[in-house]
């Protein structure tokens, strides 16, 4: 048996020394954070060691940055900088009184104004340089703008077109009132509107305004329907010169123009109905002839104009006693005046128009011929 007076000692573990200290005392402080602001510099915390665990860690005193002084200038007084870099400006409408001037800079002088009107024409080197020198391609721009032919000159051309388009529109008799006058005086030996209409359209369409009146006008050395060219010229010849003989007013510096409608054989049993046109300017030596469009004829039309002729008739050589109008109208049942358009859709209103715009055309060449010539 065992001694119960022995007993068994339990282990103990061994006590902390004073040497080793507190257990918490043997960590590291944690580290500072990393400062981003950049007023102030960062301060490193220094290494940790053993003899610096127990201690307390010293707390880092900011340090004070200098600032740096902002200087504040007033607008009334720039800068030394700001005036030898500044350039003067001027104003497009001045305080006083005069032509507004632009700054002109050139390599002499920076200061140099000129005038508009001072400014040269456009050229290829002004172009070149329109860039560099401000203000000169703009007046030029105007100059041309508003100058004879520019573009402001044909908005108002335009915009003039149209009003009259619209009055003409509404009344048609004001076309006549609005292309009358102008320099040019036109004379029609004829009082019949068919004549006078297409004559007085075609010269104001070309020359732009116009004067155009008739007078009554007979011819007594031909038929009273011409055949052929020859009769029709010397009918027309002689309309001209009974409207000088009957009104002494109109000179020889006064154009006078003729229509005279005549038969034609083109061909064997080929008949036309054509207008010759002739304008007379005896002072410069102008006298203009043209045939219209012919409208065909049948021959039966002009055999009847032909039996109705008497035999003792004092022009048979230059044509017949009845117009083909006349016979003509009464075979289509119209109007003699509108056979031409109840035969074929064409009026010989729309024929004179064309034949007279290209006489007119012609006269506006001669008259331009003449004032290069004189």
């Amino acid at each position: 048996m065992s001694n119960p007076e022995k007993k068994t000692k339990i282990p103990q573990p061994p006590m902390p020394t004073a040497s080793t200290g507190n257990l918490l005392s043997s960590v590291a402080p944690p580290s500072q954070l990393p400062n981003f602001v950049t007023a102030s510099p960062v301060v490193v915390a220094p290494a940790v060691t053993e003899a610096s665990a127990v201690a307390p860690h010293p707390v880092p005193i900011p340090v004070a940055v200098p600032v740096q002084p902002i200087i504040v200038q007033s607008r009334d007084e720039p800068t030394a900088a700001q005036a030898d870099n500044s350039e003067k400006f001027s104003p497009a409408i001045p305080l006083s009184k005069g032509e507004p001037t632009v700054s002109i800079r050139s390599p002499e002088d920076s200061q140099t104004t000129q005038s508009p009107d001072s400014l040269p024409d456009s050229s290829p080197e002004m172009d070149k340089i329109g860039d560099i020198i401000p203000g000169s391609g703009l007046f030029t721009w105007m100059k041309g703008a508003v100058a004879t032919g520019g573009i402001l000159h044909r908005v108002a051309e335009k915009a003039k077109s149209s009003v009259d388009s619209v009055i003409t529109t509404l009344d048609p008799q004001m076309k006549e009132y609005l292309k009358s006058g102008g320099d040019l005086l036109l004379v029609v030996a004829s009082d019949k509107e068919v004549k006078i209409s297409p004559i007085r359209q075609a010269f104001q369409t070309v020359f732009g305004k116009a004067n155009v009146v008739g007078y009554a006008a007979q011819s007594d050395v031909t038929a009273t329907q011409p055949v052929g060219y020859a009769a029709a010229y010397a009918a027309a010849k002689q309309r001209i010169a009974h409207v000088r003989s009957v009104h002494g007013d109109l000179n020889n510096n006064v154009p006078v123009i003729a229509v005279e409608g005549f038969l034609h054989e083109s061909v064997t049993d080929r008949w036309y109905d054509m207008s010759l046109i002739i304008l007379s300017h005896p002072s410069l030596g102008i006298e203009l002839q043209l045939q219209s469009q012919g409208t065909p004829v049948p021959s039966a039309a002009v055999e009847v104009a032909r039996s109705a002729t008497p035999a003792d008739y004092a022009h048979a050589h230059t044509g017949f006693s009845v117009t083909i109008g006349s016979i003509m109208g009464d075979s289509l049942q119209v109007p003699h005046t509108q056979w031409q358009e109840a035969s074929t859709g064409v009026s010989r209103r729309e024929l004179l128009l064309l034949a007279c715009l290209s006489i007119a055309g012609s006269y506006r060449r001669m008259l331009a011929i003449s004032a290069a010539e004189s």
